[in-house]
């Protein structure tokens, strides 16, 4: 990728950081969007929930990264904070893709990452973007969310939407919970271990993202997910090969519903998700197994 200039949303996020970090490194010039007045150049004040984004900041701007949102396993959930989720993402996603569209100049690419939330719960059997928006609470939002990005699209900037699956990190997100649980040896499965988690390391997650700015043939749906999805039975047998530690404990279903709310049902749903758009595209992954990707989150 020739040197560019990117602007990133959730620049501070496990994902944006990481991303901006990687894009730095290679001497492309990257500008944050932030909830405050701008305090230095590489800095673009925006507020989503009053749809206001700080265009003169964007001129010049060749690709933009829309990775803000609340995070999903953040907290318990509740009805207020679904509302969150769902207004989080849906008016972000509205406010940078009006943005973009009002630029005389607009850039060449949106990718807005989303979630592989969309294909909702599939048992066992494996989909890829062909398969439609599944039932309940996170695909709902999920098509909203994606929705949201039509201003970009009607203006004719080539707008990818990266599904990402769970991220295998130590630094955050939901296996930044599992590794010190794992470490001190009182993991185990959720449940009863059936369901499938798709998964993706921290540096494919960042290289795929890198490979939708710079790839003009990809528009659309991307699933961001390793090509073999595991069961939680095998993450956890995976982490305990790892992390050289027992995996003797199980979390009851019951127990889960008590601390996570509504966000169990997702926890103990199974999503068998492929990456096919990623892998015709000619990505390659570094980490393409579970024990790999945990491994190199391990460091």
């Amino acid at each position: 990728m020739q040197r560019s200039r990117i602007a990133v949303t959730g620049a501070s996020g496990l994902i944006g950081s990481a991303l901006v970090r990687s894009l730095r490194a290679d001497g492309h010039h990257v500008s944050r969007l932030v909830r405050r007045p701008a305090r230095t150049a590489d800095e673009v004040e925006w507020d989503p929930k009053r749809l206001y984004v700080d265009t003169a900041g964007l001129v010049g701007v060749d690709a933009v990264v829309h990775l803000a949102g609340a995070g999903v396993g953040e907290r318990r959930w509740n009805e207020a904070y679904k509302k969150e989720i769902r207004e989080s993402r849906v008016l972000g996603t509205k406010a940078i893709s009006q943005a973009l569209a009002s630029l005389a100049e607009p850039p060449k690419v949106l990718v807005c990452g989303t979630a592989l939330g969309y294909y909702g719960d599939t048992g066992s059997r494996a989909v890829d973007e062909s398969a439609p928006a599944g039932e309940g609470f996170l695909p709902s939002v999920c098509v909203e969310w994606e929705a949201a990005a039509a201003p970009a699209e009607e203006a004719g900037i080539r707008v990818a939407y990266a599904r990402t699956g769970l991220v295998v990190a130590r630094e955050g997100g939901a296996w930044g919970r599992l590794f010190p649980v794992f470490r001190a040896g009182v993991g185990g499965r959720m449940g009863d271990g059936r369901q499938f988690w798709s998964f993706i390391s921290l540096h494919d997650e960042v290289a795929a993202l890198r490979h939708l700015i710079d790839t003009d043939s990809l528009a659309g749906p991307v699933n961001l997910t390793a090509p073999e999805p595991v069961t939680n039975r095998e993450v956890t047998a995976a982490m305990g090969r790892v992390l050289r530690r027992p995996t003797l404990f199980t979390v009851p279903a019951p127990a889960l519903r008590l601390v996570l709310g509504d966000f169990a049902q997702d926890v103990l749903g199974s999503q068998r998700v492929l990456p096919s758009r990623l892998l015709e595209s000619g990505f390659d992954f570094a980490f393409p197994t579970i024990d790999d990707s945990i491994r190199a989150a391990a460091g």
